[in-house]
């Protein structure tokens, strides 16, 4: 009798230690753990995985909020919330009950990208480090600033989860941060004074489309030759590394949607900070195309509408092209609700990663302020609008020039202009209110003028309010 007693108490065990195992915690995404930030003023995903039919519920900042699992998951919505700058605790109960601390909510930007959004403020191997890195490390005291890093990866199938955590920002971990997303993090943040959440997505030397969902790319019949290359150089890739005996790593289609956007998915955020081109300058013009469609693209997926998309303008280098700038000037004048940070101060001819990453955040932040927040500041340098000749000058109109231009004793370069012709020569450019009137006495009957159109521009043009101006040409394709 005590021998069968004994056989039932371990019979029941068991029975109870596999019943724990059939049925799995309650769990979140990654997103949600200590130190996030919570987009103010939006409707807030915040989902998971539990047991098919669980009854999950989601408590924080006074709301509470219940569903039931479907399928492995879960989701909920938190009502739009004001601004929380002490940390407060979000509880998430299933079976299993757990609590993330030190949760904000703020302002959450996506920053993402290729290799010069990627950049850490912090040395990086075989790239030069960034201008005064350690004085902007030793500095980097801002506790309401987060960063949530997203670990790169292509992948043939849409990812869950990024499986990352919440850092905040300290001299000891803000070398880790992205440096772009990082000024651009910091100065919106002494303007705003609330907290910041940046998502860092970026994977050095990608092109937009892997950054672009299958479906989006299938169905835009303007890249249907764009994406056959494509395809064929996926394939040659893959047969290249199978033959080397390598896991595919590289060049997956839509590799990188799937497997650094889709695990954010439907993250609520302010705006993207979008800093990449690099890799699509061998089909420059096609880029307009490309961008534009990764934008709709995005916003769709999101579902938070036309939110802000801030473009970064690639910096002079001596292999990128003038026509991949212009391409991301028309995105940003042809799509809704868009930014063009100029960078023509930044670069380094011989050097496709320049070191001076903190004009570059300043000026996202600026662009941010304006179309995010509705501030009254200027954003852009003065861009380009039109055109008329008189004798033999041509006579520029611009926009975002109510104050003028930024005068100095240095005679204003970069301009060019050209007769029947169609051979450029260097133009005497004068300032004359808000226009620019350009000439060379050598032509007479002028019919086109550029600005910048260099792969790497000698350029000096700035609105009153120091911004630099657009590369452009009059006479576009």
């Amino acid at each position: 009798m005590k021998k069968c007693t004994t056989k039932t108490a371990i019979l029941f065990y068991f029975l109870m230690l596999t019943s724990s195992i059939t049925f799995a915690n309650v769990r979140p995404n990654s997103l949600f753990s200590d130190h996030m930030v919570l987009q103010k003023g939006v409707a807030i995903p915040v989902w998971g995985t539990a047991d098919d039919g669980e009854q999950v519920s989601v408590s924080f900042n006074g709301q509470k909020v219940s569903t039931i699992a479907i399928n492995g998951k879960w989701m909920v919505k938190l009502a739009p919330m004001p601004y929380v700058i002490k940390g407060s605790a979000m509880v998430i109960e299933g079976k299993n009950k757990l609590t993330i601390n030190d949760v904000l909510v703020g302002e959450v930007w996506l920053c993402s990208g290729q290799s010069n959004m990627e950049e850490k403020l912090g040395p990086t191997e075989k790239l030069l480090p960034i201008a005064n890195w350690e004085k902007e490390r030793d500095e980097a005291n801002y506790p309401l600033i987060r960063s949530y890093y997203v670990p790169k990866k292509y992948s043939k199938e849409k990812i869950d989860d990024a499986n990352s955590v919440w850092k905040v920002c300290a001299p000891e971990t803000v070398t880790d941060f992205s440096a772009v997303g990082y000024f651009f993090a910091k100065d919106l943040y002494k303007k705003l004074n609330v907290p910041i959440g940046i998502i860092f997505s970026a994977y050095g030397g990608t092109p937009a489309e892997d950054w672009t969902s299958a479906t989006a790319l299938d169905t835009n019949s303007k890249l249907v030759n764009d994406i056959q290359k494509l395809e064929i150089e996926i394939e040659k890739t893959d047969l290249y590394n199978k033959a080397r005996g390598r896991a595919l790593r590289f060049r997956v289609k839509s590799g990188l949607f799937n497997g650094m956007i889709a695990p954010l998915l439907p993250v609520a955020i302010k705006g993207v900070a979008w800093y990449q081109g690099e890799a699509n300058n061998n089909l420059a013009k096609e880029y307009q195309i490309v961008l534009t469609n990764m934008i709709q693209n995005w916003r769709a997926d999101f579902n938070q509408g036309d939110f802000p998309f801030l473009i970064v303008q690639i910096a002079p280098y001596k292999d990128m092209k003038p026509e991949l700038r212009e391409s991301q000037l028309l995105v940003s004048q042809q799509v809704q609700n868009t930014a063009l940070i100029v960078t023509t101060d930044c670069g380094d001819a011989n050097d496709i990663h320049p070191v001076h990453k903190q004009p570059v955040g300043e000026r996202l932040a600026l662009a941010a302020r304006k179309l995010a927040y509705k501030e009254k500041v200027e954003y852009s340098g003065p861009v380009y609008r039109s055109y008329k000749i008189k004798d033999n000058r041509i006579i520029l109109s611009f926009d975002h020039v109510s104050k003028g231009f930024l005068r100095n004793a240095d005679p204003i370069k970069g301009f060019t202009i050209a007769g029947e012709d169609k051979k450029f020569l260097p133009a005497t450019a004068i300032i004359k209110g808000n226009k620019i009137i350009i000439f060379n006495d050598a032509i007479k009957q002028v019919v086109a003028a550029r600005y910048g159109w260099e792969n790497v521009p000698d350029v000096n043009l700035y609105n009153a309010e120091g911004l630099p101006a657009s590369p452009f040409r009059t006479d576009m394709d």
